[in-house]
């Protein structure tokens, strides 16, 4: 891989070009790439003029970088990866949210230039890490097919589920209505009993009376 092969990289935030890096001099039209790009998310990369210009869209900022074609596709997008972990960890919360155009260039071109060589001089390494990520997306391209798959089942197991509740619900609506009755039937119930021992206390009263009067005759 040559020395020259990464020849521009930036960072942006919307259209506004924070900070830069260039090999050589060159005129990359930057500012008109990014004003068609999106806000989400997104990866994407087009060729011109012998070059290859790759763009990692996140989190409102944009990471370039421009390589010869002879770079090969690898390159690019571990050099992209390692320049967004790297400026949000400095700047995603602080400078970068806030900084005018340009502005921190003087301090990040730096990395930039840092980031290139490293990409450079590990070519292995960097296809190495570039297999385990595509391994990785490809594992989570498949456990997003199988959440969706079970979704989908959800959608067919509602009606059973919403019966159970339903069968859930009149229960609690019988246990409900039958504490109402009993308390509703608890004072009529009481009453009944309240007259019965009214009742069989007086005729116990009756009794005893007419015990004692025929006693109290009898002497």
């Amino acid at each position: 891989m040559g020395q020259k092969s990464l020849v521009y990289a930036f960072v942006a935030r919307g259209s506004v070009v924070l900070a830069e890096y260039k090999e050589f001099c060159g005129n990359f039209n930057s500012i008109e790439n990014l004003q068609k790009l999106t806000s989400t998310n997104n990866k994407f990369t087009y060729n011109c003029d012998g070059h290859t210009f790759n763009y990692l869209v996140h989190n409102g900022f944009t990471y370039c970088v421009v390589v010869d074609e002879s770079a090969g596709g690898q390159v690019p997008i571990v050099f992209l990866e390692r320049v967004k972990d790297d400026f949000v960890s400095k700047y995603g919360s602080g400078k970068g949210v806030t900084a005018p155009a340009n502005s921190l260039t003087k301090e990040y071109e730096s990395k930039l230039k840092e980031h290139m060589q490293y990409c450079i001089d590990h070519p292995e390494e960097i296809n190495k890490l570039a297999k385990v990520k595509a391994r990785v997306s490809e594992v989570e391209g498949v456990m997003i097919e199988n959440i969706e798959k079970v979704l989908d089942r959800g959608e067919k197991i509602e009606l059973p589920v919403d019966k159970s509740e339903d069968l859930h619900q009149q229960a609690q609506d019988l246990r409900t209505a039958g504490t109402q009755i009993r308390r509703k039937m608890w004072f009529p119930n009481t009453k009944i009993i309240l007259i019965v021992l009214g009742i069989l206390i007086a005729l116990i009263l009756i009794i005893v009376l007419s015990v004692c009067s025929g006693y109290n005759c009898a002497k």
